[in-house]
């Protein structure tokens, strides 16, 4: 019995061993080599707002200046626009002055001149209408001069009190709700005079980073909407490479790894590092894998290439190595 206690756990012993010469040699063995392609960032680049392409500075394959004036839109339509939006910030600046400021002293005194007048009228009125009581009382006019006296005094005494309420209004001045409307036109106008100054700067179209132009997609004279695209700019950087590790491997990419990329011109290597891992498997099978299929799964892996240049273009192929280092 202590004999095949003793031979069991050899056995056992000697897999263990395995398994870990196994790690060992993986771990201390060549160096970790990945194969993948040069992925680079490109642009469509276009105008935030719409019109006719008035100009256009550079051809394909031109390389750009972050900054660079690339093309530019008739921008007529724009500015005539930005002087009507100024114009009704003025109107609406004159507008608030006035309903601050209240009624003119000539509109005061126009309305209490109206009211002296109204007054007087009045006192006519009723003096004309106790003359022709008089007279009715003796017998010596109609009833429908009475009636006809009584009437203007009525008209007379709606006038003045019409008058005064003229000017109690004119003293007053606006209410505290006009006031509030007129500087709420003020602050609209404010918002769209400053709207229409963007849209002044919107027609002229600047590379955002330097790099080369793909396309040259329009030309002078066409009639553009907003966002459409003129260019087609490949960026600088960042460049990358897009590469696939293993599943068995994955434990020996991490990012931060230092690595180097090689390409097929000249022997030419590039510093990068790894800058992401997917954490999802890609080309999984649509059934659960077994222990041997897991194997087969591959992770996307992005390696930032360090210092690029136009040796790397668009899809290259490349050879990625790593020294294992954590920068």
């Amino acid at each position: 019995m202590l004999k095949r206690i003793a031979v069991a756990v050899l056995v056992l012993g000697a897999v263990a061993a395995a398994y870990w010469w196994q790690g060992e040699r993986r771990a201390d063995g060549e160096p970790l080599t990945l194969y993948g392609n040069v992925d680079i960032r490109e642009v469509r680049l276009g105008f935030r707002v719409g019109g006719r392409l008035a100009e256009m500075y550079f051809e394909e394959g031109d390389r750009v200046e972050a900054g660079v004036l690339l093309a530019a839109l008739d921008d007529k339509p724009y500015r005539e626009a930005l002087r009507a939006a100024k114009a009704r910030v003025g109107i609406a600046e004159a507008r608030l002055t006035l309903v601050r400021a209240g009624s003119r002293p000539e509109e005061i005194e126009r309305a209490e001149a109206n009211v002296a007048e109204a007054r007087a009228a009045l006192r006519n009125a009723e003096q004309e209408l106790q003359r022709q009581r008089g007279l009715d009382e003796r017998g010596l006019t109609a009833k429908s001069s009475v009636d006809q006296a009584a009437a203007r005094a009525d008209e007379a005494a709606a006038r003045l009190q019409a008058a005064e309420e003229a000017l109690a209004l004119a003293r007053a001045g606006f209410r505290d709700e006009e006031i509030t409307a007129a500087e709420a036109e003020l602050e609209l106008a404010r918002a769209e005079a400053a709207i229409a100054a963007t849209d002044v700067g919107d027609p002229r179209l600047y590379a955002p980073s330097a790099g080369t132009l793909i396309t040259r997609i329009r030309e002078p004279g066409a009639i553009l909407g907003p966002g459409e695209p003129v260019y087609t700019l490949s960026l600088d950087e960042p460049v990358w490479v897009r590469a696939y590790v293993a599943e068995p491997d994955l434990g020996r990419v991490a990012p931060g790894m230092q690595a180097r990329v090689h390409t097929d011109t000249a022997g030419r290597s590039y510093r990068a590092q790894v800058g992401f891992v997917s954490p999802r498997a890609e080309f999984t099978p649509k059934t659960v894998e077994t222990a041997t299929a897991r194997t087969d799964l591959v992770y996307r892996v992005r390696i930032v290439v360090t210092e690029p240049d136009s040796g790397l273009r668009q899809g290259m192929p490349v050879t990625v190595t790593f020294d294992g280092g954590m920068e």
